[in-house]
Parts: C-alpha cells; structure tokens; sequence
C-alpha cells in the first residue's frame, strides 16, 4: 500500500481531481453510447389509436414487460421493439385489441344470462351488433375507423304496421370512397340487418360529408344511382384514355377530360304482330240434322180428339223428309308479342378532350427547348382515343386531341451515369436514420476526447517528474541556423533565447560544443536535485540499472 500511497500524495488533490472528473465524464459518456445503441430499434405497433383502445394496449405491454413509447398529442401511436410487432399483432388480436371503442358478441362471454332482464339482453344484442358491424367495416382498406348506430323499432303485440329499421354510420377515412365502395357499405349493413333496407342507411365521414342518405325516396335514389353511373363512366373512361396516351406522350404530358350524357328515361314498347299466312287450325265441329213429318186430312174436330177417336182409321197422309249437315272450322293466326324494356342510363353522348405537351430537348445553354408534335402523331393518338372510348359518329361523339405547351417545363434529363455507389446502394429511411445517429455520436465522442481528455492528460503528464535518464544532447536548429529546440534523452528543455550562430562551419560547430556543454551541466545539476529530493527514488533506480546489466 505505501507506493500507491505515496503515488496519491505525489500527485497531489488536483491531479486526482482532474482524474476523477476525466474518468466519470469518460465512464459516463460511453455508458450512455452504450445504452443508447445496445437499446432496441423502435417501430409502430399501433397507429391513429382511440384513447381507450392506446390505454389496453400500454395497459398490456406493461404487464408483459416490454418497453414501449407513446407518440403523438393524445399517445394514439404506440411504438414497440421491432423485433417483437408480429408477435404482440397477434397476441393482442387474441384478446380482442385494439377493439377501437367497440365491443362485439363476445359481450355476452362477461356476464350472467340467467341474471339479466330481457331489456339488458336486447340492449346487449344491439351493442354487439353495432360492433360487430364496424368491425368488417374498418376490415375496408380505407376505412380507419367506423361507428354503427341502429335504430330497429320494437315488435309490439296486435300491430299491422311496423315502422321499417335505420342506420347511422361515421367513418374515418384515409383518402376517399368511390361510390361503388360506398354502395358496398350499405349493403353489407343491410344484409346483416333484418328487414334492413340499403336506401334506408346514411353515412357520414369525419369531416361532415354526406357519403349516402338514408332519408330520399326511391325517385330520388334513382336519379342518384343515375349520377354515380355517369360519374364512374366518366372515370374510366379518362383513365383508359390517360394510360394509353402517357404509353405515347409520357407520364404527366397530358390531360384529358371526358364527358357523358346519359339517357334517364325509361322506355318500355310492346309490340303485337298477325301473321295472315301462317294458319293454324284450332278446332272443327260438325252437326248433321235430319227431320221427318206426316200429313192428316181429318179435320180437327171434338170428336177426333176424343180418346180412342181415331183407333182403326188407316187413311194416312203423306210424309215429308229432310237432312242437315253443318261443319264449323275454328283457324288460330299466327301472332308475335314483344315487350322491350329500355333502362335508362344509356350513352346518349360522349365528349373527350385531350391535351398533350409537345416535346423537349437539351439546347446548347443547357436550357429545354420545346418542340410541337407533328400532325401525323396527334391524329395517330386521335384515332387510339376513339377506340378507347368506342366512338359513334352517329350518336353525334366529339373527341378533340390538341397539342399545346404546359406552363409547367420538365426538367432536362441527366444522360450521365449514376455513380457505382449510387447504383448500388438504395438504403432505406430506417437505415439513413440510423447511419445519422451513429455518426453523431461518433462525433460527440470525438469532441469529449478533443476537449476533455486531451488537454486534462496533457495536465497531468506535463506536471509530472522528469525521468532520470542521460543521453547524449541534441540540438535541434533551423535552415537560418538558429536553434530551436534541445532533447537530451528523455528530456526537452526548449532554449529560453535565441542564439545566433555563425554561418562558418567550424564557429558552428565550436558555439554547438558550448551548448552542449552547457545543457549537460544543467541536466546534473537537475539531476543532483531530484536524487536530493527523492533519496528512496533514487536508490530504486540503481538497483533496477545494476540488476538490469
């Protein structure tokens, strides 16, 4: 213990304190790098998360023991190890997490069914449809979030009328639903519903937007089904026309506006047709009719028409005899019935109009110079439109196709090569994030080393006793011959002044024998100081040179 102690009372309080402080910043300072890069890299649990849904799920993660961090306003991002998302994906899908405020039929695994009234039963049943329903609702890719609320009226005893059920529906969307999705929407809440009717459910997005109403009547539902077809007629339209022409002009070179005129009459013609010719015999009846008489000369008297008057007479008349034949034939005509029933919503006209840019090329000073497309090209493209859109010069449709200069210039493409590195290197926004943090800190430990340690080692080891070495002296001397620094074995004594020395080689070499002269008298005489001062030192020293040789 007496060398390290008399090492700590060499050194002083303000060494030791200088080396106290370099070591807890240094010890410090690579324990948070440490922790820092050893930590888990972070990724997205969970996003745009309910208040009550973020709570479960932080409520879960705790229990676990997983480290976790709460992003955004109101912590609706959840960020967990990144390793670890698909397993705690499914791990909290099994408990029904995130349930985004809503509960489904597992509402009836919590409670006692022998217990509850009929009114909580059926309170319980709506709950859980109502979930269940924005639960394949949000299944819609750009649905984030949806609420259900039904209004199915109540069954009453000796009622003949009954009021038709309802729906509410608030959706959060990434984006926007085209009227098929919408349509989809309704109907799928209307299957699910009994004696729900699609017409009979409105949504709602978040920004207040009337998506479909629940309360116009079956005119009206008509003439919108009629708007929605012509809206995605026109639609697809402009985006076959779109494709086709950017395969031609180039992406973002042209634009194209395409209007339809619909029919919405609906018309329904019968037709009735006789075919004289063409005869068909239906039914034939016959009827043949024969009648006898006979004349009587008596007259008619009382006497004749007494009973038995007549008995015995044989003077007879004479008799008369006749026939009938009748035949009655029944032919059925030949008859066509047609009933032809015109929908409305047929393409009564097609407008298309086509812009395109013309063409660009690099000019001398570097600058895109344009150039208009040639005639032959536009009507080229002319013709693919017509074809896209199945043109019919009888029923009166435009297709207009006109070159022009944008307002906006595209920027002169590059024709030098990417870089090797350029090429091959693609990293991803993780990888770049990453790359920056290990430099930065690679930099701050930089500057810790620059700036504390250095100079504080620099302290130290300047203020410590010189070694007791002898060597041969050396004098260090510019081109002008002027000396500027003498080492003599460990020792560095730099010259307190200049001096001159002569531009002669043997005046140079006599003042460079003074100096040495001098320089070896004041290293004995420093060193006849330090053995005074450092007797045991000194002894230590010599013991080690003489076992040494």
């Amino acid at each position: 213990m007496k060398p390290v102690l008399d090492l700590v009372t060499k050194l002083g309080p303000s060494r030791l304190a200088a080396m106290g402080a370099v070591t807890l910043a240094l010890v410090g300072f690579f324990a948070f790098v440490i922790l820092r890069v050893s930590r888990p890299e972070m990724g997205v649990l969970y996003s745009e998360l309910s208040v009550q849904d973020a709570g479960a799920v932080v409520r879960d993660l705790e229990a676990r023991g997983i480290r976790y961090e709460m992003r955004g306003d109101a912590g609706q991002t959840v960020m967990a190890p990144r390793a670890d998302l698909a397993r705690l994906r499914m791990d909290l899908a099994a408990k029904g997490l995130p349930s985004a405020g809503g509960v489904g039929y597992e509402i009836f695994d919590k409670g006692d069914a022998f217990s509850s009234t009929s009114f909580v039963q059926n309170v319980n049943h709506l709950r859980a449809l109502e979930g269940e329903l924005a639960r394949s609702i949000r299944a819609i890719g750009r649905v984030q979030a949806a609420r259900v609320h039904l209004v199915l009226p109540e069954k009453r005893l000796f009622s003949r009328d009954r009021e038709a059920p309802s729906a509410a529906i608030v959706v959060r969307l990434a984006g926007d639903l085209d009227p098929g999705q919408v349509r989809a929407v309704r109907h799928l809440v209307a299957s699910a519903v009994e004696g729900l009717k699609p017409e009979r459910i409105s949504i709602v997005d978040e920004r207040g937007r009337l998506l479909a109403d629940g309360a116009r009547g079956a005119e009206d539902q008509a003439g919108i089904g009629l708007d929605e077809r012509q809206t995605g007629l026109e639609r697809r339209l402009r985006n076959q026309v779109e494709e086709i022409v950017a395969g031609i002009v180039g992406s973002g070179r042209a634009r194209v506006q395409v209007t339809a005129e619909l029919d919405a009459n609906r018309i329904e013609s019968r037709s009735e047709t006789f075919d004289p010719e063409s005869r068909v015999v239906r039914s034939t009846q016959t009827r043949t009719e024969t009648q006898q008489t006979q004349g009587n000369e008596n007259g008619v008297t009382v006497g004749n028409e007494l009973p038995g008057a007549n008995q015995g007479q044989q003077n007879q008349g004479p008799r008369d005899a006749s026939n009938k034949n009748e035949e009655t034939t029944n032919y059925e005509i030949s008859r066509v019935t047609r009933t032809e029933v015109n929908e409305g919503g047929r393409v009564k006209r097609l407008s298309v109009a086509v812009l395109v840019d013309g063409t660009y090329a690099a000019g001398p000073d570097g600058k895109a110079v344009y150039t208009p497309r040639p005639a032959p090209e536009l009507e080229r493209l002319t013709a693919l439109v017509r074809t896209a859109v199945g043109y019919d010069k009888a029923r009166g449709d435009q297709v207009e196709v006109v070159n022009l200069r944008f307002a906006e210039t595209p920027a002169v493409p590059d024709l030098q090569e990417p870089g090797l590195l350029a090429s091959f290197l693609q990293p991803t926004k993780e990888d770049v994030l990453r790359i920056a943090e290990m430099t930065v800190l690679f930099f701050l430990g930089l500057v810790v080393v620059m700036t504390v340690v250095r100079p504080l080692v620099a302290k130290v080891v300047a203020s410590e006793t010189p070694a007791l070495a002898l060597g041969q002296v050396t004098v260090l001397t510019d081109a002008s011959g002027r000396v500027m620094a003498v080492e003599g074995g460990t020792a560095k004594p730099a010259m307190p002044t200049e001096i001159a020395i002569p531009e002669s080689q043997a005046g140079r070499l006599v003042e460079f024998a003074k100096i040495n002269g001098k320089i070896q008298a004041q290293t004995v005489e420093r060193v006849v100081d330090v053995v005074k001062s450092n007797p045991t030192e000194t002894v230590e020293v010599l013991r080690t040179w003489i076992n040494d040789r």
